[in-house]
């Protein structure tokens, strides 16, 4: 029988440091939730705003997937490996910062805010060569359709590529329409975040930034109650 947990928008954790506005899905920086430290090796769902002309100074990660979906405006990042980049509404960036890598993330405009996702994954490979990818996809492609945005690496799959057994797909319902997801095999689960709008799934209800976690099952039905952008993340739980 499936199992699920619901994480309701109201419930996530918050910061507003002025130039950032940011909730957090699981515990993270100064939130910490011992109930929400993780989805399976989904660690980190970050939903920030950066005000114009701000951003995140030169940092370090290691060992670590992060996957970044701009929403709305451009992002700038900087790293360690000579990528000066410019990721806009509609690309995705994936960043496999295995060994160690240091780098930096701007609001590229001066007098919009940016909007994104960050999604970070635990590796199944540690210590590998940090390596940087990013893509645009259409959105077209995705309405009332699943859009795979990451992949395993080493799949035939579509998509960006990561060290760890995990697919990201997005997909933008229209109201009453249905998709069913298929998950790739026993022990995966799926944690599903409306960027907008409102969906059911398997008959639970979920509106703007409500998240949904599910395992132990094979399929998922998610069904549009309004126009809908929903982000899927397909990841192992153990």
């Amino acid at each position: 029988m499936a199992q699920t947990i619901f994480h309701p928008a109201a419930g996530r954790g918050h910061a507003n440091h002025g130039w950032l506005d940011t909730y957090f899905s699981f515990s993270f920086a100064e939130y910490y939730d011992p109930k929400k430290v993780h989805f399976g090796m989904l660690r980190v769902l970050n939903d920030d705003t950066v005000k114009g002309g701000y951003g995140f100074g030169k940092h370090p990660h290691d060992n670590m997937e992060i996957i970044t979906i701009v929403l709305e405006g451009t992002l700038e990042h900087k790293d360690s490996m000579g990528h000066i980049e410019a990721i806009k509404a509609g690309e995705v960036q994936v960043m496999s910062a295995g060994s160690g890598i240091f780098h930096s993330e701007y609001n590229h405009n001066k007098d919009i805010d940016v909007k994104l996702f960050q999604i970070w994954i635990l590796t199944a490979v540690p210590n590998v060569q940090p390596r940087y990818d990013q893509a645009a996809f259409n959105a077209t492609d995705r309405t009332d359709r699943l859009q795979l945005l990451v992949s395993p690496m080493g799949s035939d799959d579509a998509g960006l590529k990561i060290h760890q057994n995990a697919w990201i797909h997005r997909t933008l319902l229209t109201n009453g329409n249905t998709i069913t997801y298929t998950l790739h095999g026993s022990g995966q689960g799926l944690y599903i975040m409306v960027a907008s709008g409102s969906i059911s799934v398997n008959g639970t209800a979920l509106g703007h930034r409500d998240a949904l976690g599910i395992w132990d099952t094979t399929t998922v039905e998610i069904k549009a109650d309004s126009l809908a952008d929903v982000v899927l993340i397909e990841v192992p739980m153990r």
